[in-house]
C-alpha cells in the first residue's frame, strides 16, 4: 500500500494489492480447514496468488510503477519478486508436509 500510495492507475494498484493480500488470507483459511484436501486446495490458491503478484511485480517494474531500486521503507521491486519466489517455495513445503501427515 505504501509503495503504491501515489499511483493513479487504480486498477493496477487494486489488482496488485488484492493478490498480495490473498496469499496470507488463503493460507490462513486453508490451515483452519479440517480436511487435508481442503487445506491443500487453499494453499494452491495462495500459491496462485503468489505467482500473480510476482507477474504483476515484473510488469510494474517494466512499466515504471514499481521502482527497481531503494524507495521508502527499503522496499524494492526486485525484492518483491524474490520474496514471492521464497513464499511460493514455502507454500510447496507446507503442502508437502500435509501429504506426509
Amino acid at each position: 500500500y505504501r509503495i503504491l500510495c501515489d499511483l493513479t492507475d487504480y486498477g493496477f494498484k487494486d489488482q496488485i494489492t488484492r493478490s498480495g493480500l490473498s496469499i496470507p488470507s488463503n493460507i490462513a483459511e486453508g490451515m483452519d480447514r479440517t480436511s487435508n484436501k481442503e487445506k491443500k486446495q487453499f494453499l494452491s490458491y495462495a500459491k496462485g496468488s503468489c505467482a500473480e503478484l510476482r507477474s504483476q511485480s515484473y510488469i510494474g517494474i517494466k512499466i515504471g510503477y514499481i521502482p527497481k531500486t531503494l524507495v521508502r521503507d527499503g522496499c524494492i521491486g526486485k525484492r518483491w519478486v524474490s520474496e514471492t519466489k521464497e513464499i511460493s517455495s514455502m507454500i510447496t513445503g507446507l503442502t508437502n508436509s500435509i501429504d506426509s501427515n
